[in-house]
């Protein structure tokens, strides 16, 4: 098969789909690898080690699209990516549909064969492809509120942990999958003092056996939000529906109960947000303010620590595009339960519910695609 990696033109996204050392365990299985010239200059990967590992570099985008029977991305494509995509060419990448009726629709219209990395899902229910990414952006999360309660920045000038006789920021965590732990644990270490709220009171169990004593876990209602806003110097939001649209946990008028330069941070923002006054940003204008607080909601946040969050990503996904390569998309998909979960969009038929339900389209069954 031949698989394309072209460079990611998102706003500010540096990561790359495929590091050197994947182009070469693609080209051990017998299959050619086209890689965009200086798509991993980002990551700190250059076209000389690319080549290195066996890789054709093409100067242009459209060529990489045109020739490649899989494409291998990290973020959605984007309007100027939609008629690239064509008929029966894997693109195998985060997707987020929930998030976008145009999206959704351009990858329709195209008849390409959408694979999601955030929807490949294991038995137990974990989500292994996006679990490195959830890890980067709920430590990521902590900083970025940390960063924006400074007083230069618009909050209202304090220290997360606060110091010896000041007591620290209260921050809550909302949702306990993997970026609510990974945040409350960033949080807590830096000394502030955490509430992690979810609805799942078996997870509150769990959390309350390893997190860190300053860490506190609450069952997540409205009633519980709004009781703790008044105290509150930064909210962090990591609420997953795979492939649906986050709900709304923080609504509009509960802003006017925070503090004037306390800060929301929304890690969902990529299935829509969970805050309903929360909306898109880019890393070079990550903020905008709502009713004296701060919003911080960056859509591609791993995309500011590329490096680490390449080879973190790429860790996960290799072993499934080979895969895809080795057998196609159907053979693999049949033999993989967990990577059924991951087809999206087949032929011009969504074939995730959950992304039917939100634009209120047709569904498809993958059993009837399949057939």
């Amino acid at each position: 098969m031949i698989i394309g990696v072209p460079k990611e033109i998102k706003t500010h996204e540096n990561r790359v789909a495929l590091v050197p050392g994947g182009v070469t365990e693609l080209v051990r299985h017998g299959h050619t690898v086209l890689v965009e010239k200086m798509a991993g200059s980002g990551s700190g990967f250059t076209d000389e080690q690319y080549i290195e590992a066996g890789a054709e570099m093409i100067d242009t985008p459209d060529e990489v699209w045109e020739k490649s029977e899989m494409i291998m991305k990290v973020k959605e494509p984007i309007q100027e990516e939609y008629p690239r995509m064509r008929e029966g060419q894997i693109v195998f990448t985060f997707f987020h549909f929930a998030a976008s009726r145009e999206l959704t629709q351009a990858v329709v219209d195209s008849g390409c064969i959408a694979i999601a990395y955030e929807t490949v899902e294991k038995a137990d229910r974990s989500l292994p492809l996006l679990i490195p990414m959830s890890e980067v952006a709920g430590r990521m999360s902590a900083q970025q509120g940390a960063k924006y309660l400074e007083k230069a920045q618009g909050g209202h000038g304090i220290l997360l942990g606060g110091i010896p006789g000041v007591k620290p920021a209260n921050v809550l965590v909302l949702g306990g999958g993997i970026v609510g732990i990974n945040a409350a644990k960033m949080a807590a270490g830096m000394g502030a003092n955490v509430t992690i709220m979810d609805i799942n009171v078996a997870r509150l169990r769990q959390l309350d056996d390893f997190m860190p004593k300053n860490v506190t876990t609450l069952y997540s209602s409205e009633s519980n939000i709004r009781h703790m806003l008044p105290n509150l110097d930064l909210i962090i939001g990591g609420v997953l529906i795979p492939g649906a649209k986050a709900p709304y946990l923080i609504k509009r008028d509960m802003l006017q109960d925070m503090k004037k330069g306390s800060v929301l941070v929304d890690v969902a923002i990529d299935q829509g947000g969970c805050i309903e006054t929360a909306k898109p940003t880019t890393h070079d204008k990550p903020t905008y303010v709502v009713d004296d607080v701060i919003h911080y909601c960056v859509a591609n946040m791993p995309g500011a620590v590329p490096y680490t969050s390449t080879v973190g990503l790429t860790n996960v996904t290799l072993s499934y595009a080979v895969d895809l390569a080795n057998k196609g998309w159907r053979k693999a998909i049949d033999e993989d339960p967990s990577l059924s979960k991951g087809l999206n969009v087949a032929h011009g038929d969504i074939t995730y519910k959950y992304v039917a339900d939100a634009f209120d389209m047709d569904y498809t069954p993958i059993d009837k695609v399949m057939a």
